[in-house]
């Protein structure tokens, strides 16, 4: 569960078959929701605060005003009706308490709810700040080693009509056509070395020793010249010691940079090539057959890290796990046509369980709703203790929030719980009020945090619910005594 991740962050990243898909989006926090760190947004919510307030204590003063008139005039006529006025005094001075008493409760809501949202907003910054890490180790374009293609070149005739005189004249030509043969057998051997980017920290690059050997046979009735085409890989950053030889002669390209190396071969003449390279690029490394027959095929890919995967789904027909690494190994022996890439990529540790924690900031305040109003249904409860279980719950939230960033949220919830039982046992005045008030702690603060970091929330929630029904029942229809 994601400090301020600043311009553009990482908000989803998932893999498919080893290649790695990102979306991005402006990093700008939960929606709509109030943070400490907005000015503009606190004033906002302030005016409309102190509005509501006012309006309030507008007629809480007036039902006093009314009282202490109508008190007037009964003092002047008839002593009747003063135990009626006495009766309304003391109705006043009880809805006066309770007013003091929901001041503080909606202030340590207002300003709780502040709090989370601020706490929520950063948090989930802080989690797409480490997706966007993670992803930043894997991320770029993948290095792709095309297959070779064998191309020759025939003359085909072929017809058009041309203007000639105002008249529409067939005329016959001959155009060249490019054809292709196939190989008749691949042995590749790739070595895979994961190296630190030196531009980007938290990067990481491959460094790729690539050594390939290839057959093949004219299978045409004549001879004929063809052309081997081997190209580097796609999306290198440096690539070195290319080397195309046949039959261990060094071949050279028949234009510079074209990979293009034409030979003449009679029929059923078969002949060996043999491709090097050193490469150098992004963390993932496939071979593409673009949908080619393979056939006596072979791949041996030593991948020397750790985490590494096999991608696109082509499943290696062998996997050895050795000290310095992983080898992957796919043999095709006849007539395979594989449409997608297929090769290694470094996979890297899920990332799991992300916004539980700003789920839970922000439900944090009908949590502490929901345990006040055990508290007040179980225990006297003076404004002093209101105010100091108040503090002492969102102190516990602010704990959360960041040790579940260095380890376990459900381990440092348990330890939180067990500070915060000892901690409410001195809200009761004697044994039985302060088991009360335990057992209101967990059933409407503990249980219902816990219900929302783990993955049975329902239950747990449900659980908690008729733990703080059964335990008002009991403290109510049953006697329970708190000598209070």
């Amino acid at each position: 569960m994601p400090e301020t991740f600043q311009k553009r962050s990482l908000s989803h990243i998932f893999s498919v078959n080893g290649d790695f898909h990102f979306m991005w989006q402006n990093a700008q926090g939960i929606p709509d929701l109030p943070d400490l760190t907005h000015p503009q947004e606190l004033i906002s919510l302030g005016q409309q605060l102190l509005g509501s307030l006012l309006t309030i204590s507008l007629v809480v003063s007036a039902l006093g005003v009314a009282i202490a008139l109508l008190s007037f005039a009964l003092n002047r006529y008839e002593v009747e009706g003063k135990s009626f006025l006495g009766e309304w005094v003391n109705r006043y001075s009880s809805l006066l308490k309770a007013f003091l008493h929901g001041i503080l409760v909606l202030t340590l809501l207002v300003v709780g709810f502040l709090f989370c949202s601020t706490l929520a907003n950063r948090y989930h910054h802080w989690e797409q700040a480490s997706i966007a890490k993670i992803a930043a180790s894997v991320e770029g374009e993948k290095l792709e080693q095309p297959a070779p293609k064998v191309r020759y070149v025939v003359e085909e005739p072929y017809s058009y009509f041309s203007n000639v005189d105002g008249k529409l004249v067939k005329v016959q030509d001959t155009q060249q056509v490019n054809r292709f043969l196939a190989l008749t057998s691949s042995e590749i051997q790739v070595n895979i070395d994961q190296i630190r980017n030196l531009q980007v920290s938290d990067r990481n690059n491959y460094r790729i020793d690539f050594a390939a050997s290839y057959q093949f046979t004219n299978s045409l009735p004549q001879a004929q010249e063809i052309f081997f085409e081997i190209s580097p890989p796609y999306s290198y950053s440096l690539l070195q010691n290319f080397r195309v030889e046949q039959e261990g002669k060094r071949l050279e390209p028949t234009n510079p940079g074209s990979y293009s190396f034409p030979l003449r071969l009679a029929p059923q003449q078969s002949t060996s090539f043999r491709v090097m390279y050193q490469a150098q690029g992004a963390p993932r490394w496939v071979y593409s057959a673009s949908g080619e027959l393979l056939s006596n095929f072979r791949l041996t890919v030593n991948a020397n890290f750790p985490n590494a995967d096999f991608a696109s789904g082509i499943a290696p027909t062998e996997i050895k796990n050795e000290e310095k690494g992983t080898v992957f190994i796919w043999v095709f022996e006849d007539n395979v046509s594989v449409a997608n890439p297929f090769g290694v990529f470094t996979s890297t540790a899920p990332v799991l369980n992300t916004g539980i924690l700003p789920r839970l900031l922000l439900l944090a305040p009908g949590v502490f709703l929901w345990w006040l109003l055990l508290l007040y249904l179980s225990l006297p409860m003076t404004w002093r203790n209101v105010a100091l279980a108040g503090a002492l719950f969102f102190a516990c939230i602010l704990a959360l929030t960041y040790l579940s960033r260095i380890m376990d949220v459900r381990v440092a919830w348990s330890g939180i719980s067990l500070v915060l039982s000892i901690l409410v046992w001195g809200l009761g005045t004697n044994r039985n009020a302060s088991l009360a008030a335990i057992i209101c702690t967990i059933s409407g603060a503990i249980l219902p945090v816990l219900a929302l970091i783990i993955s049975y929330s329902g239950i747990t929630l449900s659980l908690a619910g008729l733990l703080s029904v059964t335990w008002l029942v009991v403290r109510n229809w049953y006697a329970f005594s708190s000598d209070q």
